[in-house]
């Protein structure tokens, strides 16, 4: 899953965008509010985390313009504006969810993950590709009724590629997808996942899903 974290406080942006990485979420962070909406426009992202108050765009201009461009994609509004007309406002410009400063980890990301779980239950709870079998909300894999154990980032490897079954996935795309954009990451570390990933469900037993396509990246098809 990968989150765009908007707000101006370098400190909090750094603290927010830490913890969602130790939970495993790919993260990228942008400092003003132009910027923010530039990122949302092109790049994809699985939840946005917006500040009210920002340089060149506010928050509740962020949220209208996502909204008027059916950008489907969750918001949490969060700021130290916390009365009760305030939260009325950030959900009525499109906000899904509003959290107030001073908060703690915790329910932020609970907060998150109820979000993203609402998000994947109006499309889809579950993918099926031959005989391989994944919850999304539950993260479990299994391959013709076997359970099989992925990492973090195998899982979202195998997500991503299922949701782009058939079409070729070049490794400058998995690091942006899977790794984000204010990491480097070499096409030697995607080769590591990919084989892994192919250990565990492309089995002797098994069809063969993940095809290499020389010097371009990984498709998954039968």
């Amino acid at each position: 899953m990968r989150i765009l974290i908007i707000e101006d406080d370098s400190k909090i942006a750094s603290f927010v965008q830490k913890g969602l990485q130790e939970e495993g979420f790919i993260v990228d962070t942008a400092n003003d509010g132009f910027d923010g909406l530039y990122l949302c426009e092109n790049q994809k992202y699985d939840l946005l985390i917006v500040d009210w108050m920002l340089p060149t765009i506010d928050g509740t201009k962020i949220c209208e313009h996502v909204r008027q461009k059916r950008i489907l994609i969750p918001i949490l509004m969060l700021t130290a504006r916390n009365n009760v007309e305030d939260r009325i406002t950030g959900l009525e410009c499109g906000a899904d969810d509003y959290l107030g400063k001073p908060f703690v980890f915790s329910e932020l990301l609970a907060r998150v993950r109820s979000l993203l779980r609402r998000s994947l239950y109006q499309y889809h709870e579950n993918i099926s590709f031959d005989t391989l079998e994944i919850n999304l909300t539950k993260r479990i894999v299994t391959r013709s009724g076997k359970p099989i154990t992925l990492t973090i980032k195998e899982f979202d490897i195998l997500v991503y590629m299922l949701s782009n079954q058939g079409s070729t996935i070049t490794y400058t795309q998995f690091q942006e997808k899977l790794w984000g954009i204010n990491e480097s990451v070499s096409s030697n570390v995607v080769n590591v996942f990919i084989h892994h990933l192919r250990q565990k469900i492309d089995t002797q037993n098994e069809k063969p899903l993940i095809k290499t396509i020389r010097g371009s990246g990984y498709k998954i098809e039968i």
